[in-house]
């Protein structure tokens, strides 16, 4: 009989003829990947709005408030052989750790990202303050699980590698020329994840076109230029690689990232990516990554550099080592097993 594994997010969820859907494409794979060797219970705030990702997973339960999250939380930690897996430290995770600590639990929380960055965008400078506050409490009460060693600030935890990324990732790609920059970013369209600054970049550039996948309803009004596109967030595999395989050069313009599979898939389809100072430390040994500078200058040189060894990249590229999705679970399964 498989062991419960109870997993409690902040992402909002929604419902439509009895079925569960979320944006984040992580919350959709990630339970159902450990569905496989659990009894995974999903637990998420209500969304109004409609997501794109049907999540197929049995138990799943929404909430529209903190104090019926919470009630769920008690009832869950009646459970006592089971598993409690909290993703990411937000101000409701942040209270369900403390709830699980005082029912008798410790829970396993997985950082995906650096929440100090993330908050300072979205805050400002409060922001990292705040996270602090509760990161430092979570961290003490909890096991860590975290996809790079930096975002643990020095508090024990084990790394993992998340990825996306199967046999359909990593067939051969289309091959493309550049003669016009055709860039890509496929993601959320909040401030933190810099594409608000990455439009004002490129904005009036006539040879410069981009492509953002990941509209939530109502925010593609957001921004309104002639050479950007905005299409929604894309659930069905074959037509996202199209998008990679039709743009011949994919952009993360974010503030923060810890382990981004966005840019696992745009090197599986050999597809050199821009980022920006702030989070060069991604790189890692991996190439066909390159980094510029928040200006036109640096960014105008950085697609020009590649256009002109584009060919070379890609052949580099070949040579990269990526995760698979499958040795993500696999490992993630173990950890969570190991944690008493």
């Amino acid at each position: 009989m498989k062991k419960k594994l109870f997993i409690f997010s902040n992402e909002s969820i929604s419902i439509e003829d009895n079925k569960y859907y979320c944006d984040n494409l992580d919350l959709k794979s990630t339970p159902e990947g450990l569905n496989k060797k659990f009894e995974v219970n999903l637990l998420g705030r209500k969304s109004l709005k409609k997501r794109s990702h049907e999540i197929k997973l049995k138990r799943i339960k929404v909430f529209n408030n903190i104090f019926s999250y919470l009630s769920e939380v008690k009832n869950a930690s009646k459970n006592l052989d089971s598993k409690f897996l909290i993703i990411s430290i937000s101000p409701y995770t942040f209270l369900i750790s403390i709830f699980l600590k005082i029912l008798g639990h410790k829970p396993i929380v997985y950082l995906r990202s650096d929440g100090y960055g993330e908050y300072k965008a979205i805050l400002g400078g409060i922001g990292p303050l705040f996270y602090h506050f509760m990161f430092g409490i979570t961290g003490a009460i909890s096991n860590l699980i975290s996809c790079r060693d930096y975002i643990l600030r020095g508090k024990k935890g084990k790394l993992i590698s998340p990825s996306q990324l199967d046999s359909v990732w990593l067939r051969q790609p289309k091959n493309i020329e550049i003669k016009n920059f055709k860039l890509l970013y496929v993601g959320r369209i909040r401030v933190e994840k810099g594409v608000f600054a990455l439009s004002e970049l490129i904005r009036n550039k006539r040879d410069i076109s981009l492509t953002i996948i990941g509209a939530e309803k109502g925010s593609s009004n957001k921004i309104n230029q002639s050479n950007i596109k905005i299409l929604p967030t894309q659930s069905n595999k074959t037509k996202l690689i199209k998008h990679y395989d039709d743009h011949n050069i994919f952009v993360l313009p974010s503030f923060t990232e810890g382990h981004p599979m966005v840019l696992l898939e745009a090197l599986a389809r050999r597809r050199p990516v821009v980022i920006f100072d702030e989070i060069k430390h991604v790189i890692g040994d991996k190439k066909g990554i390159f980094v510029t500078k928040r200006n036109f200058l640096s960014f105008l040189g950085t697609l020009n550099n590649i256009k002109k060894s584009y060919k070379k990249i890609q052949k580099d590229m070949k040579k990269n080592k990526l995760p698979t999705n499958k040795e993500f679970i696999d490992k993630f399964i173990k950890l969570i097993d190991d944690f008493k």
